[in-house]
């Protein structure tokens, strides 16, 4: 199959662009990017979809979400709510409680959805549903086998529900790495999902090093979103939060630290030399109102920094936009985030999965993978290799999706998606979501 005739940007490391320019699709992975006229000619066997001048692009990737949240949408919450921790206790808390097997599969429906609606191809979920928690992830696997979505999926394990519940959590965990992380496929991925240290103990931790031993995953772990996180490991374990994390083996090349809003220098430089990643989670974080990652210093060290939503949206167009913002206003500098917001997403992002992902993802180059999607943006202005990221920051938006494509198939065509029925999936969801509110 050959995608062409739109404006084509590679994200790849010669940031090649085209300005009528084509991806040739075989199978799974693109074999070629060129000229939308010369690909026809040299293959006219070929099937051609014309995107009409549209840009093409790779697909976005969520770096960290919540498949779980989806039901919170239009939510109220009727007791005190004041800070960090009664947002945990009174929204999230006792939302996942609530939630069961099916409510998982319709959230990851709904989630996934929305994603390529947004042009997400790719995300990272942190999954809870601690009484659902055997099978949950499987669930979410096949919900996005279906749709055709790629994702890495992880439970989150925690003590606030008892040990019982805590060892279930351990145990989906290992079994969903042990059934996915295999070199059968690779579109699902397993990491061991842990939500943070000041809801995990010591002796649980232990209980974690033993499962994973062996095995190389990597974490999927809160680090010092809220201040409390810190405030616990100091008081319990005389350390702080990174400092523990690594005393328990969590860094490493594979793991995600999600937020690291309230971390200091020497947590910053033990997150770089684990080669830890970093998600960043601007507009969660400025929702929350815990504060802003410290973008600047994670760049200057040579962390692997990417940014995710945190499920407060699924566009990450938006999430650039404002990441550009909270550093800017944090800092007091108008000069700064506009860079590190656009290598956060089209360099950050990528790299981490190159660490789950068997081929480049978020480029478009031979031998990546077919994850493209092309955008309603005509732009008014010279747009070219030298600012289509910055073209897309102040004019692009997820709803402008207009194709995708994943893994070489094509699940949303002309914004019709191709692989479920939505109508029948939004009419279950609101349903249960209205069971579910009743109990909450």
């Amino acid at each position: 199959m050959i995608i062409g005739n739109g404006r084509l940007v590679t994200n790849c490391e010669k940031n090649l662009y085209y300005e009528q320019g084509a991806v040739r699709v075989v199978g799974e992975i693109i074999e070629e990017v060129g000229s939308f006229e010369e690909l026809k000619e040299r293959f006219p066997e070929d099937e051609v979809i014309d995107v009409g001048g549209r840009v093409i692009m790779p697909g976005m990737i969520n770096a960290h979400t919540h498949i779980y949240s989806s039901y919170a949408r239009g939510m109220g919450v009727s007791r005190p709510t004041r800070n960090f921790p009664e947002i945990l206790e009174n929204l999230w808390w006792t939302l996942d409680r609530s939630l069961t097997t099916e409510d998982c599969e319709l959230s990851a429906y709904t989630t996934y959805i929305d994603s390529i609606r947004n042009g997400v191809t790719t995300l990272f979920d942190h999954h809870a549903s601690p009484h659902a928690a055997q099978g949950s992830l499987f669930v979410l696997a096949a919900a996005a086998g279906e749709i055709g979505i790629r994702g890495s999926f992880s439970m989150e394990v925690s003590d606030r529900d008892g040990e019982a519940i805590t060892d279930a959590e351990i145990k989906e965990n290992i079994d969903f790495i042990k059934a996915m992380n295999t070199d059968d496929q690779d579109m699902i991925k397993g990491m061991f999902g842990m939500h943070a240290s000041f809801t995990i103990s010591d002796r649980t931790m232990e209980k974690i090093a033993e499962s994973m031993a062996g095995i190389d995953a990597g974490y999927h772990v809160h680090v010092g979103e809220g201040r409390e996180d810190q405030y616990d490991s100091l008081q319990k374990y005389d350390c702080r939060v990174v400092e523990r994390l690594l005393n328990w083996g969590i860094l490493g090349p594979k793991s995600i630290a999600v937020h690291a809003v309230h971390v200091n220098g020497r947590e910053l430089d033990i997150l770089a030399e684990t080669d830890t990643s970093v998600v960043h989670n601007p507009m969660s974080n400025m929702g929350n109102a815990v504060g802003a990652t410290p973008v600047l210093g994670m760049l200057s060290r040579g962390i692997r920094l990417g940014m995710g939503t945190d499920a407060y949206t699924h566009d990450m167009f938006e999430s650039v936009k404002v990441s550009k913002i909270l550093q800017s206003y944090r800092l007091s500098n108008p000069t700064v985030g506009f860079g590190q917001a656009l290598q956060l997403q089209y360099e950050g992002n990528p790299a981490i999965c190159a660490k789950h992902f068997k081929r480049p993802l978020g480029m478009l180059k031979p031998g990546a993978y077919a994850d493209i999607i092309t955008l309603d943006y005509y732009p008014f202005t010279p747009f070219g290799a030298a600012n289509w990221k910055g073209h897309l920051l102040f004019g692009g938006y997820g709803r402008m999706t207009n194709d995708v494509m994943i893994n070489g198939r094509m699940v949303m065509r002309d914004r019709r998606l191709l692989t479920v029925d939505e109508e029948e999936i939004f009419n279950r969801t609101k349903a249960r979501a209205a069971e579910v509110w009743k109990n909450l």
